[in-house]
């Protein structure tokens, strides 16, 4: 199982981001667990300068804008 989270304040693009790693894993039938990261504090920690932000597995992978769909699959399906 992958761990995720997704950091950002709650904006659509946070909900959106989300729901593109949720929609990819089912897609390739990997389990993931998705956790939302708003505080304003862990955000920053994670080293998070823009929203939304999407790590791995403990490792940050995305930070600001919408992710690519195939930078998605790459994520989840390695």
């Amino acid at each position: 199982m992958k761990n995720v989270k997704v950091y950002g304040p709650g904006c659509q693009r946070c909900e959106t981001a989300a729901k593109m790693v949720k929609e990819t894993a089912d897609k390739l039938g990997v389990d993931v667990e998705i956790e939302k990261v708003t505080d304003a504090r862990s955000i920053a920690m994670a080293g998070v300068m823009s929203t939304p932000g999407v790590s791995v597995d403990g490792k940050l992978v995305h930070a600001g804008g919408l992710p690519d769909a195939g930078a998605v699959e790459a994520w989840i399906g390695a």
